[in-house]
């Protein structure tokens, strides 16, 4: 290693004594060669970088302790256990991205080093001449360079920008603890945080490490950009300490979210759209989010789902005519469904023996995702049909004052049935037509069509919700109306 440097020192690098100097003070080569505007793959594999914790070199350490890298293709084993960890997990990827999270430390490190050297080294030209005139490679660029190859080698597949991403998150407790006790105003946030928590001592210790040290990283990188040279200087050491303990290394994967949309049908009225639960008893026989969860991500081999849809219904109401357009969002996905697999996930709802519910037109969505959403928001008229019962038989008079209303306004203020849920407010909304035709052998009930402004609270239409919607098919009829 010590010849290699010399090498390159011959040519722009600073002076031996000073390359030999950062190599004492626990430098690794490649930090080296990043501080004077150089990159290599040479390595020197003496010990942990008192800069990069050895994440250039590199070596880590995993949960089952040190990984030894002892050949020549030290990349290429980080690598291998990428690859390995893709297979395990059963994703099918076309491509990756890179992401890498460093410990704040390594930042610091850095540039106590570097202040370190201009404290040195700082009244020498070659230092004011090179030194600071050259736009320096992060630890994290650089280890972005040495990867990024071995990884479309080993996996077969290009880097670039892809929903696939892989994650390499190093850490280094003890350092970034460390660190941050250093930093000023530590003692008065800790005292801030424990305030808010009202001192809660019975937290969970592991939760409140794993926490802490997440807290610790950002509240370093957040205070190291507003420290100045010289009180950098004053509160910590220079040069940093040699580093016996690399990093740890976790390897981790994501995929963005794909949306599989549609337009569902909901044939029964004992099925909620979304799973209902009182008191620990299940309302309804099913939902339409579990039906069509349940095939969606058996294929596509997510972590979870959430389930969007223009609008809902009531349990006991069915969503007919062209259906009401759906989405679910499938999160982290193996498997990217094919349009033959798209078509077997809707084959397989719409042949249930229990007919519940029936979807239209699915497909993978991408850029259209919100757009189909917002369709059903923006059909501004909705057709309902309703059963409903008077408490007095209706005459032809009374149904051809129904027939003949034409873009009537009514105000709904919140209904009571779902004032545990939603705000108090009051609401106008316009009822365009209805027409209203008995129900053959009956003198009470009838069958009532309505076309509506969208948000119109049907069921309180009809029974007049105790008065808060006005008017109501009851206040109208001078009778008690029931849907």
């Amino acid at each position: 290693a010590r010849s290699i440097l010399e090498r390159a020192a011959a040519a722009s690098f600073p002076p031996l004594h000073a390359v030999h100097h950062l190599l004492s003070v626990g430098v690794c080569v490649r930090c080296i060669f990043r501080m004077f505007g150089a990159f290599s793959h040479a390595c020197s594999y003496e010990s942990c970088c008192s800069i990069c914790f050895g994440i250039l070199l590199p070596t880590c350490h995993q949960d089952e302790g040190v990984v030894p890298f002892d050949d020549i293709s030290r990349i290429d084993i980080i690598t291998s256990m990428v690859s390995q960890a893709i297979q395990r997990e059963g994703y099918q990827i076309d491509g990756f991205s890179l992401e890498i999270s460093l410990p704040a430390v390594v930042a610091a490190n850095e540039r106590a080093i570097r202040l370190y050297m201009k404290e040195k080294y700082g009244s020498e030209n070659w230092f004011k001449d090179e030194m600071f005139s050259q736009q320096t490679m992060s630890a994290k660029e650089g280890l972005r360079l040495l990867i990024a190859p071995s990884l479309e080698k080993q996996l077969g597949v290009k880097h670039g920008n892809n929903s696939f991403r892989i994650r390499l998150t190093y850490t280094h407790d003890d350092a970034s603890l460390k660190l941050k006790s250093l930093l000023p105003n530590d003692s008065n946030r800790k005292r801030k945080a424990e305030s808010r928590e009202g001192n809660d001592t019975r937290r969970n210790s592991t939760y409140d490490d794993k926490q802490t040290l997440s807290e610790a990283d950002s509240f370093i990188h957040k205070s190291l950009e507003g420290i100045q040279d010289k009180e950098f200087c004053s509160l910590f050491k220079l040069p940093p300490e040699k580093v016996s303990k690399p990093c740890h290394l976790v390897i981790s994967f994501l995929r963005s979210p794909i949306y599989i949309g549609g337009r569902y049908l909901k044939l029964s009225r004992n099925v909620s759209q979304s799973c209902w639960i009182i008191d620990d008893e299940r309302m309804g026989e099913a939902s339409v989010e579990e039906i069509i969860k349940e095939s969606v991500c058996a294929i596509s081999r997510g972590d979870g789902y959430k389930f969007h849809a223009a609008g809902r219904e009531d349990i006991d109401v069915r969503m007919l005519g062209s259906g009401r357009p759906f989405l679910i969002e499938v999160l982290n996905v193996r498997s990217i469904p094919s349009a033959i697999e798209i078509q077997q996930i809707s084959d397989k709802i719409n042949s249930s023996e229990k007919k519940h519910v029936r979807i239209r037109n699915l497909k993978l969505v991408d850029n259209e995702i919100w757009a189909m959403m917002r369709e059903g928001e923006a059909e501004k008229q909705k057709q309902y049909a309703a059963l409903i019962w008077t408490s007095s038989p209706l005459t032809d008079d009374d149904l051809q004052k129904i027939s003949v209303i034409n873009d009537m306004e009514i105000v709904q203020n919140t209904p009571i049935r779902v004032l545990h849920r939603r705000s108090p407010l009051e609401r106008k909304r316009i009822i365009h037509w209805m027409e209203i035709e008995k129900v053959e052998g009956s003198s009470n009930y009838y069958l009532l069509h309505l076309c509506t402004q969208a948000g119109t609270y049907i069921k309180e239409f009809v029974h007049g919700d105790l008065g808060r919607t006005n008017p109501s098919i009851g206040s109208m009829l001078r009778c008690r109306a029931e849907i």
